[in-house]
């Protein structure tokens, strides 16, 4: 393995490497903090070496002196503010009697939450035993070990835990509250509060054939358990793929493809993330492009090759979003990143997935179709499992594996691709089948003049499927604001105030905010606030900021919500908001 320096990380990765973690954990709701314990095993690295440090709790370093071969114990506290973690009020959760308690440690929160080796390049497996209030459930990312009272406390339960696939510290998750589960498959089972339970067991009945869907693609699927779970709405993300126990924002329990893509996409990360991981931030490429690839493999053998296009093109369009919104001068958009002095909060977008899924796509292309390259991705997996990997590593592997069709290096134009802001150099030539009918309708909305809006009906979007409707709703976004007659139009033809679809609902108060429809503004502010899943959130937030005569209103609503929202959220919603400096 080749040197390891992490920009974001300031453990001691060449010294030393932590091969295991026992932790212990008292979970105090009163005052939001987990006391603990942690034990690691660490191996040296260094015939010389002298002291580990740990980079843990915000901004302090630890140092810790000792010989050659260690088991550190340390007893800590986690700040109340710890940004790997989010309190619950009961009135946030949906059942308005018990507190709750989640972890999100994706990218460097982890160490706010357990001192540790915060780098993906480390990973070890762990072992937890976590005491709760005994009316509550702790889970984590790892297999169930049992349970029993707390022999301290008659009023509490510990809930034991055993992670034996190594794994990197930012898949470490905990989360606590009343949960529910049901049964969804042979290796499966859904987690919620029991207001959601049944539904999501319902949406989720999916799982069992997606995951043997992806092992015949990527191999057999290593963590022993899969089981889901549905956070309340603050959860910041659509997914997050801690293994044994994915998280999932109850905005998908919605009836449609986008849920699919969802679980899919997690899924997948049990390959490529999970199983190999990139070995530092600025190659996350590795993981997202990876992932959005098998996802899209599942959706290929579950569905059709044209829903695999389609998405694609989907994608392509996120991807134009993301780097509109840095700017295409942005080294952020490259597809390999520099992160020295960069948050990685800051740098998140979909430029890793859609432009890296765009990379491998094209490589597809010249290297003979769908198959014949997923025969690569299942044998890189393979290749470098259980282990990190950088880019550098993973194009000399593409290599040596197509060595009969790649003579040299000038099979692509690398630099445009990896170093290189902006849009990628080449346009994969998708399949435009599904999309036709969407640019069709978008082109005549567009074109369309006062005494031509009669000539729409609800019968123009009863042809589309809900993905379509998205694809839809997505041209529109790149074209200019529509008048403001032509939306009000659309809402009285097609009715899209009452569609329940989140990712449908979302593009519709945007167009609808562009276009200046005032009574959009509180609809916008009311999804920006009741779910807080940064897809949604921040662009709604900003469409409404940039309507100047909404601009204080925005403000106002944000700092009215500020507390409900994750920690990472309320941050880059506020640089979005121009607030805080």
């Amino acid at each position: 393995m080749a040197p390891v320096s992490d920009p974001s990380s300031f453990s001691s990765l060449s010294k030393c490497a932590t091969k295991h973690l026992n932790l212990i954990y008292h979970v105090d709701f009163d005052r939001h903090v987990l006391k603990g314990k942690v034990a690691l095993t660490v191996e040296v690295l260094e015939d010389k070496f002298a002291s580990l440090v740990q980079f843990s709790f915000g901004s302090s370093k630890l140092s810790l002196c000792f010989g050659q071969h260690v088991i550190v114990e340390i007893e800590y506290e986690t700040s109340p503010s710890a940004t790997a973690l989010q309190w619950l009020t009961p009135k946030q959760t949906a059942g308005k009697k018990h507190p709750y308690l989640f972890s999100q440690c994706q990218a460097i929160h982890c160490r706010t939450m357990v001192p540790c080796q915060d780098t993906p390049s480390v990973k070890h497996t762990y072992y937890a035993q976590v005491s709760v209030p005994r009316d509550l459930v702790a889970l984590m990312s790892a297999l169930h070990d049992g349970q029993e009272p707390d022999p301290n406390d008659s009023n509490r339960v510990i809930y034991r835990f055993r992670q034996p696939v190594p794994m990197p510290s930012y898949l470490i998750a905990i989360v606590v509250g009343a949960l529910e589960s049901r049964e969804i498959g042979p290796r499966s089972r859904v987690w919620s509060e029991k207001e959601y339970v049944d539904e999501a067991a319902f949406e989720f009945s999916e799982t069992e054939t997606m995951l043997k869907t992806a092992e015949s693609l990527a191999g057999p699927y290593v963590w022993g358990q899969y089981d889901l779970l549905v956070l309340p709405p603050s959860f910041p993300y659509g997914g997050m793929e801690n293994p044994c126990l994915t998280f999932v924002t109850p905005t998908v329990l919605a009836g449609d493809r986008s849920l699919a893509g969802v679980i899919a996409h997690e899924i997948s990360h049990s390959w490529t993330g999970n199983l190999v991981t990139n070995r530092t931030w600025e190659h996350s490429w590795l993981n997202e492009g990876h992932t959005v690839y098998i996802e899209r493999m599942i959706a290929r053998s579950m569905e059709s090759e044209q829903l695999r296009q389609f998405e694609g093109i989907g994608g392509w369009k996120e991807l134009q979003e993301s780097v509109k919104e840095f700017g295409p001068n942005n080294v952020l958009t490259n597809l390999v990143t520099n992160l020295h002095e960069v948050d990685t909060d800051e740098a998140f977008s979909f430029v890793p997935y859609e432009k890296g899924f765009a990379l491998l796509y094209h490589l597809e292309e010249l290297m003979g179709g769908p198959e014949v390259f997923m025969g690569f991705v299942k044998s890189y997996i393979q290749l470098f499992a259980y282990g990190s990997v950088t880019t550098e590593e993973w194009k000399n592997y593409l290599f040596t594996y197509f060595k009969d069709k790649v003579r040299n290096n000038s099979l692509l134009d690398w630099n445009g691709w990896m170093h290189t802001p902006g849009m990628p150099p080449v346009k994969p030539q998708y399949d435009t089948t599904m999309a036709d009918a969407c640019t069709a309708l978008c082109q005549r909305w567009v074109k369309a003049k006062e005494e031509d809006l009669a000539s729409f009906t609800e019968a123009d979007v009863k042809k589309l499927n809900s993905p379509q409707l998205i694809e839809f709703m997505a041209l529109l976004l790149q074209e200019e604001p529509l008048p403001l007659s032509h939306v009000k139009k659309m809402q009285e033809v097609y009715q899209l105030n009452s569609v329940k679809n989140t990712e449908v609902r979302f593009r519709w108060l945007r167009i609808c905010v562009r276009a200046h429809w005032e009574e959009a503004i509180p609809l916008a502010l009311k999804m920006a606030t009741e779910q807080g899943r940064m897809k949604f959130t921040r662009p709604l937030f900003r469409e409404v900021y940039n309507f100047s005569k909404y601009s204080d209103e925005a403000v106002k609503t944000f700092k009215e919500h500020r507390a409900a929202l994750h920690p990472v959220t309320s941050m880059l919603v506020a640089k979005d908001l121009k607030i805080d400096g």
